[in-house]
């Protein structure tokens, strides 16, 4: 894991209550963010940050509130929705997202097809974002193909993460978050590309499904981001 942030900057998770929404809010919260957990039930939020700092022995910062008061706070918002919830939360918070960076990590998985990539009229869950947030929000997706199973553990992680966005500044950002969390990112292009990112889902839903796993991620080779 990587060393405690040097900024003290909060980030909400929004739908943190979900396996994925807390397996981040963990990874940041033990890399020393101040962690916001949201929720349509703040109650369920406030349950599942006293969850996870129990988990992290006191030592971190994590507070559960509603979703839109966790997007009105933060410096950083993510959102870990299923997409069936997609639209209906960032209509409820595109008012106070001005100005911040917005993480979009919702793949259009429509059941009871998963394996199937069926992506929104918009061409990705994050260009349909990025139709309702408008131009005033940074705009990144990542985190679609890693497993929840893996990020509420202290192990490293053997997979990847492709980041695409709205501006190379946005897609940075989001690369140092990903970087805290004790994973590699990488700079996927320009926002249209997020069609590929989220439509990889369905198709690892589909190899975990064919070969008996749970937690088949990908991983870029030929490359060394470090250089």
């Amino acid at each position: 894991m990587e060393e405690k942030a040097p900024l003290l900057l909060t980030i909400a998770v929004l739908g943190g209550t979900g396996k994925e929404g807390k397996g981040l809010a963990y990874r940041w919260a033990k890399a020393g963010y101040k962690i916001l957990i949201g929720s349509r039930t703040p109650e369920k939020a406030i349950t599942a940050a006293s969850e996870l700092m129990e988990k992290l022995e006191g030592s971190s910062s994590l507070v559960g509130v509603s979703n839109r008061e966790a997007a009105e706070l933060a410096d950083i918002v993510v959102l870990t929705v299923p997409y069936a919830a997609h639209r209906d939360t960032l209509e409820g918070v595109k008012d106070v997202l001005k100005g911040k960076l917005f993480i979009d990590v919702t793949s259009p998985i429509v059941p009871p097809k998963v394996t199937k990539v069926q992506m929104p009229p918009a061409g990705s869950a994050t260009q349909e974002a990025r139709e309702i947030l408008g131009a005033d929000v940074q705009i990144a997706s990542a985190f679609q193909n890693i497993s929840h199973e893996l990020l509420l553990k202290d192990e490293d992680i053997e997979c990847d993460v492709l980041v695409t966005g709205t501006s190379k500044e946005a897609r940075a950002e989001t690369i140092k978050l990903i970087d805290a969390a004790g994973l590699k990112g990488w700079d996927a292009g320009p926002i249209e590309n997020s069609v590929v990112v989220e439509g990889l889902t369905n198709v690892l839903i589909n190899i975990n499904k064919q070969y008996g796993s749970t937690h088949a991620g990908i991983k870029i080779t030929g490359v060394n981001r470090d250089e």
